[in-house]
């Protein structure tokens, strides 16, 4: 069997991973592993990952996690254009450091947003107080302004002229707080801009395509309670 990837498109990095793998006609055999069910947290998932998260990919006898290990397997493994992880070393380095600095800044604001404007109420039936949501939306500003101030500035995309795997993780970020109704690029022209390029450079459809779980999010059903009671140490160890 060839490559295998354990995905959900209700997450970010499985997102940026499954874009990334379409985009560049990798082959792969689509697992869903759908994490409203909690089938993350099942003993036959922990065999391909232990860690019970997604993304995962398994290529043969070979198992990877995190999904910044696994878009860098993949533009070593295929044949990429060579703008998503360039060889030059500081263009490199530029897509290395948007890849180190997101994971706790950018990323964080954006899975809070979500869960403490939209899936708490929706999913857990539980909303977070007014003055926890004014403060989660204030630390996504705060952290939007950055992205554009460091990382964007006045270039055409995050880390120069061309796509990166920067952008794509940014953008399929970025559709978190946009699926739970947060109006992100309202008020940032600059910003709004950059999304019409990497959606483009992506390809509509595609971008669609992988966005429509997050996107109708809203529209899910409240959580079986047996489920809520297993998924909700899951859910605050993600979003703490």
């Amino acid at each position: 069997m060839g490559l295998e990837l354990y995905l959900d498109l209700l997450s970010q990095p499985c997102r940026a991973v499954y874009i990334f793998a379409k985009k560049n006609d990798i082959p792969f055999e689509l697992r869903i592993v759908d994490l409203i069910k909690g089938q993350h947290l099942s003993d036959a998932f922990a065999q391909v990952n232990p860690l019970k998260k997604v993304p995962a990919l398994k290529d043969e006898d070979f198992t990877l996690t995190e999904s910044v290990a696994i878009l860098l397997y993949l533009t070593r493994k295929y044949k990429v254009p060579d703008y998503w992880y360039p060889q030059d070393l500081q263009a490199r380095a530029r897509v290395d450091e948007y890849l180190a600095w997101q994971h706790t800044t950018l990323r964080r604001s954006c899975l809070r947003a979500l869960w403490h404007k939209m899936m708490f109420p929706v999913f857990l039936g539980e909303p977070v107080s007014p003055q926890t949501l004014a403060a989660t939306l204030a630390e996504l500003d705060v952290t939007l302004q950055l992205l554009e101030d460091k990382f964007l500035q006045n270039k055409a995309f995050l880390t120069g002229p061309h796509i990166s795997l920067a952008d794509l993780v940014a953008i399929t970020e970025l559709m978190h707080p946009v699926g739970a109704g947060c109006q992100v690029f309202e008020g940032r022209p600059k910003l709004a801009t950059w999304r019409q390029r990497v959606e483009a450079a992506v390809g509509e459809d595609l971008f669609r395509e992988a966005h429509e779980v997050i996107l109708k999010a809203k529209d899910f059903p409240p959580a079986d309670p047996t489920i809520k009671q297993k998924l909700m140490p899951w859910v605050l160890a993600m979003i703490r």
